[in-house]
This record gives structure tokens, sequence and C-alpha cells, in this order.
């Protein structure tokens, strides 16, 4: 038998209606602070806990912004925590769907639509423009981290190339010229940074050098030692994402090759990773509180205000300069 408090029990022990609880337990003006008072401390005796659920279906509305992520980027778990912080201001409630080994993008999705999310925050996602207009097609969508195209969604994402810039002219800026780009392997995000570095590399008039990476710290031991097999080391090395980074680091320092003193290495994201004080990884930053605000604003805005226009906001990321950096070995 269900005997947890209900508001009734609340209005019972506090001597006044139920309106009248509701009103308090809601934030509501009318109830005196007398009255206030004493329902606050019922309903802490009781341990009464609000039915969320049924006070969202009261309202007709549900006010839930379902966020699709990948669990294994740490990344993708700051922005979850701004967007939570961004929604409760809102007034909406977060739920999340996550990526894993077993559960792609798709289903992912699916479970946020069976939760009738009343909009979608779409972390990175793969998805191609087509599938994307068909999902916008039944809710809002906002994509955020990258281009959509002439998708019919909304987008946040950082000017990748511009990051990637910032990196190459760091090391550049230092005396590298034998700069390589561990790559992020399939997906959008990836394909961007990799073409940023393409063209940065071709302007500053040096020759690339892109090897197979990945999304994971094991791919990065993997780019490692490719590149410690090569018959000529590079000065320094470009990731596309902070767990490449530690990964690539991992290698070289099993290997033997300092960092920075032999190789320099750069990553992106600037995760938490990159802030530990034994891995003090240079790395471009997003601004992951900026690229919640816009998102959880852009759904926030169709939902309750009717926006109708498609909004992007293209945000330029920054290099956070740390000591996995430095001038170039000379023999």
């Amino acid at each position: 038998m269900d005997r947890r408090p209900r508001l009734a029990d609340v209005a019972a022990r506090a001597g006044v209606s139920t309106a009248s609880v509701s009103l308090v337990l809601r934030g509501e003006p009318g109830p005196s602070a007398e009255t206030r008072e004493r329902v606050l401390e019922a309903a802490g005796q009781l341990g009464y806990r609000a039915d969320r659920t049924a006070s969202l279906l009261a309202r007709r509305r549900r006010h839930l912004l379902g966020v699709l992520l990948d669990v294994r980027n740490p990344f993708h778990a700051e922005l979850v925590e701004e967007i939570h912080v961004e929604a409760d201001q809102a007034g909406y409630e977060v739920v999340l769907s996550t990526l894993t080994r077993g559960r792609d993008e798709h289903r992912a999705i699916e479970t946020l639509l069976d939760f009738r999310c009343e909009a979608l925050l779409l972390l990175g996602p793969d998805s191609s423009e087509e599938a994307l207009d068909r999902l916008a097609a039944q809710v809002p969508v906002v994509v955020v981290g990258r281009a959509v195209g002439k998708a019919q969604v909304d987008a946040i994402r950082p000017a990748d190339d511009a990051g990637v810039d910032a990196a190459l002219l760091h090391l550049i800026g230092l005396g590298h010229l034998r700069i390589a780009f561990v790559d992020g392997g399939q997906g959008a995000v990836a394909a961007v940074r990799r073409r940023g570095y393409r063209r940065a590399i071709r302007r500053a008039g040096l020759v690339a050098s892109i090897v197979a990476g990945g999304r994971t710290e094991e791919a990065g031991v993997r780019a490692g030692r490719r590149l410690l097999a090569s018959q000529e080391l590079p000065t320094a090395v470009v990731a596309s994402n902070d767990r490449l980074a530690v990964g690539l680091m991992d290698a070289f320092l099993r290997a033997g090759v300092d960092v920075p003193g032999r190789v320099s290495v750069v990553g992106y994201d600037d995760s938490i990773l990159a802030r530990l004080a034994h891995i003090d990884l240079t790395s471009v930053n997003q601004d992951a509180p900026a690229q919640a605000r816009n998102a959880v604003l852009a759904a926030v805005s169709r939902l309750d205000e009717g926006r109708t226009i498609r909004y992007e906001a293209v945000q330029v990321p920054h290099l956070v300069v740390r000591g996995s950096t430095a001038a170039p070995f000379s023999s």
C-alpha cells in the first residue's frame, strides 16, 4: 500500500485547505505568512514531496526538454550540467538519453520521444540533415555542436575551423613546422575539425599529416604508437578531442617521449580531463555555459513564444594554453 503523504494530509496537519497548500508549495501569492509557515512545517513533518509528473500533466504541458548525449564524452557531461541550470531557470525539467556501445542514436532519440519531451537538444549528433528534418516535423529540435546545413532545426555550434586555427597559430608561433593531426574518426564534428586542420596547415605553407584516430583514449594510444613507429616524429600534434590527446600523451609517456619537451600536444574541448594537474593539456575551449544557454533559449522561444524562424548561433572558441605545449625540441 502506498503510504506516501498527500496534499490532503498536509492540509489536515496544517489546518488549511488543499488549495492553500497548493499555493504555498508552488510559491504563489495569496496565503498569509502565518499560513505559509504552518504549511511548510506540516510538509516537513510529514516528509511530503510533490508529484512532479502529476503537476506537469495537470497543466497540460510536460515542460520537459530531452537531451541526447554520449555518456563517454566528458564535454557532453559539462554541457548537460549547464543545460540543467538554464532549464531550471526557464521552468523546465531535463530528460537524458545516452549513447553507449550498445545504444545508437536512433534508439536514444526514440526514448526521448517516448517520454513526450516538448523539445529535443541533441549534443553532437551524427544524424543526416534528412533525418533531422524528419525529427523536426515531430518536435522542435536544437542541435548543439555541429553545423546542420539546410535542415530546419536550430543550431548552436562553435566555429571549429577557428578553434583549429587557434591551435595551429599557437604552435607555429612557438616555432613548430611539423604539426600532425589525430583525426576524430567518423561523424560531422570530426569532419569539420579535420577540414579546419587541412585549411590551416595549407594556409601556413606546411605539409599536412593526418593520423587515424577516433573518439576515445584507446584510439589516441593507437595513434601515438603509429606516430612513434614513423620515420620522423612530428614536433607537435593537434588532437580532434581531449580524450584522443590524453591517449596520445599516454603512449608518448610509456615510450619515454617527453611532452612538451620532445612533442607538444593540443586537445580540443577543454574538458575536465584537460584541467587535471597531471595532464595540464593545452586545449580549445568551446564555452559550454554559453552553448547551453543559447540551446535552452532556442528551445524555450519556440515552445513559449511560438518562434518559427530557424535560428543558428556560431560561437568563436578560444585556446587555453597549459603545460603540454612548448617551443620545439632542438638536438
